[in-house]
């Protein structure tokens, strides 16, 4: 009897091990992603950058998603990500100017001289 005792206790030690290893972080608190905080966090986790402007958009279902435009300092581009609201996770990535960079038209006025 000891030994089929013995046997089943060491069956469950697997299962035991496997749950117990199952990591917390990729788990999200119930809901849809509801502020703008909440998804600059998750898009800044995803590709290491500076969350600058977040915004609700339509997106496949009824909880919708966030645009999100972030900076990459160090780098010539930023990046532009979608944010399932019900997923919690990043549904595409684009590469963007970086925001909040002075743009190529935005130089020093010049004066052009000519006929009036």
């Amino acid at each position: 009897m000891r030994v089929l005792a013995f046997g089943a206790a060491l069956a469950l030690v697997p299962a035991l091990v496997l749950s117990a290893g199952t990591p917390r972080s990729r788990k999200h608190a119930g809901g849809p992603v509801k502020t703008a905080g909440e998804a600059k966090a998750i898009a800044e986790r995803e590709t290491g950058g500076r969350a600058i402007t977040a915004r609700r958009i339509p997106l496949n279902g009824a909880s919708g998603g966030w645009e999100v435009d972030l900076r990459m300092p160090g780098e010539e581009r930023g990046w532009r990500c979608i944010i399932d609201s019900d997923t919690h996770m990043v549904h595409s990535k684009a590469r963007i100017d970086q925001p909040g960079a002075k743009g190529k038209g935005d130089g020093p006025v010049r004066m052009v001289k000519g006929s009036r």
